[in-house]
């Protein structure tokens, strides 16, 4: 890997992580395009999303403190993430041998277009909305889902919110706190398995230039998109997504 390539892929996490098209995805089939070995990057992803877990931290710091007041959001928040505790536990491994490859990243990609559509046409949203038990959980679920490869962890739970008729800018600040335990168990669990020597990582240059870059680009890319959701709908990123889908389809052949 290069000095370029890591900073291209911290700018493609930073953007893609917050945005709902799939980080994951979008790394693979940039990965398969610069010819690196994707096997061999599964710690370097993981030191991006770290950087991305930074941003989230950093633009929510305010939210972040509020919950020490609102008990019952924590508790829901716990219970959200343990659909994807669960499944990453037991399943993740098979599901990154199984699917990390261009050809199905870019099938759960249009899954994801599909999944933005049928939201949005059903969307019936209440300005007041209240998070309960088992709506957060239900978005706990959709979180877990996006462990696949090519599907989106936001994506998935703000898409989700809108079922249950929250408004997008709320069922976007849920899904972002709501990241914040996800993204950091799979840093943690991951840096134990580099710390033992399962999982490689590049040059140490090379992940600070990941981390940095997708840190600053993934602050952005959360401001961008919590204005962009007040005014807009999930139907613009449906298309991109069926877009990137056809050009890692016809790359995949």
């Amino acid at each position: 890997m290069t000095f370029l390539q890591a900073l291209l892929l911290g700018i493609l996490q930073g953007i893609t992580e917050f945005l709902p098209i799939s980080s994951d995805g979008h790394l693979v089939l940039m990965e398969s395009i610069f010819k690196l070995p994707l096997a061999d990057l599964k710690g370097f992803d993981v030191a991006l999303h770290f950087g991305t877990l930074f941003a989230i931290v950093a633009y929510f710091w305010k939210d972040i403190w509020g919950l020490f007041r609102q008990k019952k959001l924590i508790v829901y928040i716990v219970i959200a993430t343990l659909p994807a505790v669960v499944v990453g536990f037991t399943l993740e491994d098979w599901m990154d041998a199984t699917f990390r490859n261009p050809m199905a990243v870019s099938l759960f990609l249009l899954v994801m277009a599909v999944f933005f559509l049928f939201a949005e046409r059903v969307a019936k949203l209440d300005e007041k909305k209240q998070f309960t038990l088992l709506n957060t959980f239900v978005i706990g679920v959709a979180q877990a889902l996006a462990l696949l490869p090519g599907i989106s962890r936001s994506g998935m739970t703000i898409g989700t919110g809108l079922f249950f008729g929250f408004k997008r800018e709320e069922a976007a600040r849920f899904s972002f706190l709501l990241g914040i335990p996800a993204i950091a168990g799979a840093v943690f669990l991951t840096g134990i398995r580099v710390f033992k020597g399962e999982v490689p990582l590049p040059g140490t240059e090379l992940v600070l230039v990941g981390f940095v870059t997708s840190a600053v680009i993934g602050y952005l890319a959360i401001a961008f998109l919590m204005r962009f959701l007040k005014n807009h709908r999930l139907t613009v990123f449906a298309v991109y997504l069926i877009v990137v889908a056809g050009v890692g389809l016809w790359f995949s052949r």
